[in-house]
This record gives C-alpha cells, sequence and structure tokens, in this order.
C-alpha cells in the first residue's frame, strides 16, 4: 500500500499560481503511476492530470490544458501539480492517487479514477478575489 501526503493548497486571486505537493511512502514514485484529481461540493470527483512511469505518458484534462503541469521528483519521492492561471471554477479539494499497475496503462486509464488504488486525504485550493 502506498501513502499519499498532499500539501501546497490555500487561497489564490484569480490568475495567480499554485503548486501542489504529494508525498508518496512505501513505494518509490518511479514505478507508480499518478494522478490528480479533484472534486468540489456540488460535483463527482473529476480527473485533473495523470503521468505514467513506464513511457511518461501525460494526460490532462481539457479544462486544464496548457494551465497545468504534472511532473515528479523520483529524489523526493514526491509529484507535484503546478497550477498556472487559475480560474475561480479550479476551486476544489485536490486528490492525488498511485496505482502500482506493474504494466503499462493508456493515457485513456490514466483518466480514470478506478486505475488508481491509492488515495491521499486532500488539499483545499480556493480560487478568488
Amino acid at each position: 500500500q502506498v501513502q499519499l501526503v498532499e500539501s501546497g493548497g490555500g487561497l489564490v486571486q484569480p490568475g495567480g499560481s499554485l503548486r501542489l505537493s504529494c508525498v508518496a511512502s512505501g513505494r518509490t514514485v518511479s514505478r507508480l503511476h499518478m494522478g490528480w484529481f479533484r472534486q468540489d461540493e456540488e460535483k463527482e470527483r473529476e480527473f485533473v492530470a495523470g503521468s505514467s512511469w513506464t513511457d511518461g505518458t501525460t494526460n490532462y484534462a481539457d479544462s486544464v490544458k496548457g494551465r497545468f503541469t504534472i511532473s515528479r521528483d523520483n529524489a523526493k519521492n514526491t509529484v507535484y501539480l503546478q497550477m498556472n492561471s487559475l480560474k475561480p471554477e479550479d476551486t476544489a479539494v485536490y486528490y492525488c492517487a498511485a496505482s502500482d499497475f506493474l504494466g503499462s496503462v493508456t493515457t485513456q486509464r490514466l483518466g480514470v479514477s478506478d486505475t488508481y488504488n491509492d488515495w491521499g486525504q486532500g488539499t483545499q485550493v480556493t480560487v478568488s478575489s
């Protein structure tokens, strides 16, 4: 089992930036497929970004393409979500997720929540003036 701890959330003005961190323990992120999801009070949990460990493939929700970037630092066993040009509609609790599946996953599978078997507790991001 992988333990995931997110941090970096907070209050930011529209147009601002935040970087979320997800520190993993129990497994190395270099052998995990990683994803970021978000959920606000009125919507179901939705995919934000994903990264495959086997070939470095990444996938993004259309709503965040060009603004958000997922990356990983294997030395720190940490995955990041850099969020730029934030909008009020980005307000949500952001969750980090991990899959220890040893094989390749398709880009589409990166965007599906049941691909992942371990989840963090979430970090709140609020975009407001």
